[in-house]
């Protein structure tokens, strides 16, 4: 089965399908981009409805057999069925609605602050000015980084991952929160919990292997505009 990856450095989307495509020891061929200068439109699949319509936007695109998906929750679960080894969703159904319902708040809150406040800190060369990024958005941003990692410090009383197994649900989140902690440290402080599943996640086989393509000194630093809210508003 042919299969191309098209990525950027290991932050954000590119993070958790890279971390899922190695924990699913799925093979294909990686092809880095620069997500933050907008090559991702010039793929041969950018016009594709399904690409250039992504809600999640500058992120990483999986070519299968000459079908694109974008989408990082979308593909980790393709990778997570026609991948080996340990599933990274609960076989039963409610486990796996469970896994979804948790990365859709991760998709549609956490992830366009984060993708809003590590624009802020680290400009990527698309078209990102200061005087489109205004303070109530910033605001809004942290808070919700905020309550992402309050969540997650409940979630884990008792617990060592989010889902029980170590799962999609704690890639994804870990792919866009590590970036956080130095441009949002109050929102990590007194959070031990969550802090000791940050280093879990970061010990884990394929994130490690996924973080060891990094080019740049620090992958966390490396941003793009991002989620759709982050375009329109």
């Amino acid at each position: 089965m042919s299969m191309t990856l098209y990525h950027g450095e290991p932050n954000g989307p590119s993070l958790a399908v890279l971390a899922t495509l190695f924990a699913k020891e799925v093979r294909a061929e990686l092809v880095r981009i620069d997500l933050g200068s907008g090559q991702r439109h010039s793929l041969p699949c950018a016009q594709e409805p399904r690409v250039a319509m992504s809600v999640e936007g500058e992120g990483p695109v999986l070519v299968v057999e000459g079908e694109a998906m974008t989408d990082s929750v979308f593909i980790a679960c393709y990778l997570d069925d026609v991948g080996q080894g340990a599933a990274l969703r609960p076989a039963d159904p409610y486990g796996r609605w469970e896994v979804m319902r948790w990365c859709r708040q991760v998709t549609e809150r956490t992830a366009p602050a984060a993708a809003y406040l590590g624009c802020r800190a680290h400009p990527p060369r698309e078209q990102v000015t200061a005087g489109r990024l205004s303070e109530d958005r910033l605001a809004d941003s942290r808070s919700k980084i905020r309550q992402a990692v309050e969540k997650i410090e409940a979630r884990l009383e008792a617990r060592q991952w989010l889902m029980g197994a170590f799962s999609i649900a704690d890639i994804e989140s870990f792919a866009w929160l590590t970036g956080m902690v130095p441009l949002v440290p109050a929102a990590f402080a007194g959070k031990p919990r969550t802090r000791q599943w940050l280093e879990r996640v970061r010990a884990q086989p394929a994130v490690a292997q996924a973080l060891s393509l990094a080019r740049s000194a620090d992958p966390a630093a490396s941003w793009s505009v991002g989620p759709e809210i982050n375009r329109w508003g």
